[in-house]
């Protein structure tokens, strides 16, 4: 198997775990552990492995000052509010209203670099935007009738959203120093400072959780969130981009609602009705339109 091969299966095997980790959140949250809680238990779980991995083989880090300042702001946006506004979304929304909203990340990634980083912004890209934006609402304004989450679904799209914006925020201001140091370096000092953040907010609410409620296919959901939709997932995308680029590695995302599509289908007995298709056909094109280059 080439470097190549095993690169692509690595990603795709990485847009799984994210796919399929909404599955295990709404199993577990909000009806046992709340999601601000879930929060705090990811990120702090996932923080202690990182530097685990660091200790098991340390290596000299050449981070500036101003660096950490950068990286702890990063933090914020892209590990406290990122996963604290995805969970929370997570948990109140569908699995597939969820994935399909957070596939409008990249779109918001173009206009966040053509207003701050002054990137070109063409009427391709004008267009993908405004098709995004179409499908968003179209998923937030659609009750979807197959769905068991009740009344509280636009405020799940609403948080869901919200969270992919965070993260846009995350990936523009982390760029000045992406090419300077590892990833791996960089998650390690993102999720650390992010874990100073998120545990304050989510200690009370783990301190309600009735931990004896948990039965093994609970726990299993945990460890699923930790290990394979951030631990192992963000090591497997940043190896896809060191091998095909960042480009390549992003067009995987699209993968993302075909997994959580088919997985809520078959557990939760979710239904393709004709919003979710029509909002999914929109946002993927307004991705495809934002992202496309001309030869």
């Amino acid at each position: 198997m080439t470097e190549s091969t095993k690169a692509r299966a690595g990603v795709l095997l990485g847009n799984f775990f994210f796919g399929t980790s909404v599955i295990a959140v709404k199993h577990i949250s909000p009806s046992i552990i709340p999601a601000v809680g879930l929060t705090s238990v990811r990120i702090g779980a996932t923080t202690l492995l990182f530097w685990l991995l660091y200790m098991a083989k340390p290596v000299k880090m050449s981070f500036a000052g101003k660096d950490y300042i950068r990286l702890f702001f990063c933090a914020i946006a892209g590990i406290t509010m990122n996963q604290t506004f995805t969970m929370m979304g997570m948990s109140l929304t569908s699995p597939i209203h969820s994935s399909l909203l957070i596939l409008t990340t990249p779109i918001a990634i173009t206009f966040l670099a053509a207003w701050f980083l002054k990137e070109p912004l063409n009427g391709l890209k004008l267009i993908g935007l405004l098709l995004g934006i179409s499908g968003g609402a179209l998923l937030v304004f659609s009750k979807d009738l197959s769905s068991k989450v009740g009344g509280e679904q636009s405020l799940g799209d609403l948080l869901t959203i919200i969270g992919a914006l965070s993260y846009s925020i995350y990936v523009i201001s982390i760029k000045p120093i992406i090419g300077k140091h590892k990833a791996t370096h960089i998650l390690q000092w993102v999720f650390l400072f992010g874990c100073f953040v998120s545990l304050p907010l989510g200690w009370k609410p783990l301190t309600q959780v009735s931990w004896s409620a948990f039965d093994g296919l609970s726990w299993f959901c945990i460890v699923y969130i930790v290990l394979g939709s951030t631990f192992f997932a963000y090591q497997l995308m940043n190896y896809g981009i060191s091998k095909l680029g960042a480009s390549v590695t992003g067009t995987y995302m699209y993968t993302q609602p075909f997994f959580t599509t088919l997985a809520s289908m078959l557990l939760f007995h979710e239904t393709l009705s004709l919003p979710k298709v029509g909002a999914a056909a929109l946002i993927m094109t307004g991705v495809f339109l934002t992202n496309y280059k001309r030869k």
